[in-house]
């Protein structure tokens, strides 16, 4: 599949109201819900859809609470950068994987906290 660099991309916009802010999040949501599949085979993601797309909501619901209208468009906007970063196969594995800390290879224990507990596990 060719790569067209602005397949993906979105004009930079603001909401006028929060109407508008609540439909562009939904519409943003439902591009990412639809593309795991499509992310999972791309980027050889080792977990099921339903994986994937539970931490895509996730992400979303981190931000559910912000109760500003500027703030919800510049969401927006690193969202659409992500989204077209991600689709257009700019990023790399690690990158996706970074998302998946819990599944991901032990979590934020991947490294030792000192050299004799890395020494004692066999880790060079």
């Amino acid at each position: 599949m060719a790569v067209t660099p602005t397949q993906f991309a979105r004009t930079t916009r603001t909401s006028a109201n929060w109407n508008e802010a609540k439909r562009r999040v939904l519409a943003a949501y439902r591009e990412w819900i639809r593309a795991a599949p499509e992310i999972q085979t791309m980027y050889s993601v080792p977990f099921p859809v339903s994986v994937i797309r539970t931490r895509m909501r996730q992400e979303f619901e981190r931000h559910r609470f912000v109760n500003k209208l500027p703030v919800v468009d510049v969401l927006l906007m690193q969202n659409n950068a992500e989204y077209q970063e991600t689709m257009n196969f700019w990023k790399q594995t690690t990158h996706v994987m970074s998302y998946f800390k819990e599944e991901n290879f032990r979590g934020d224990d991947r490294l030792p906290d000192n050299f004799m507990k890395g020494f004692l596990e066999g880790r060079n």
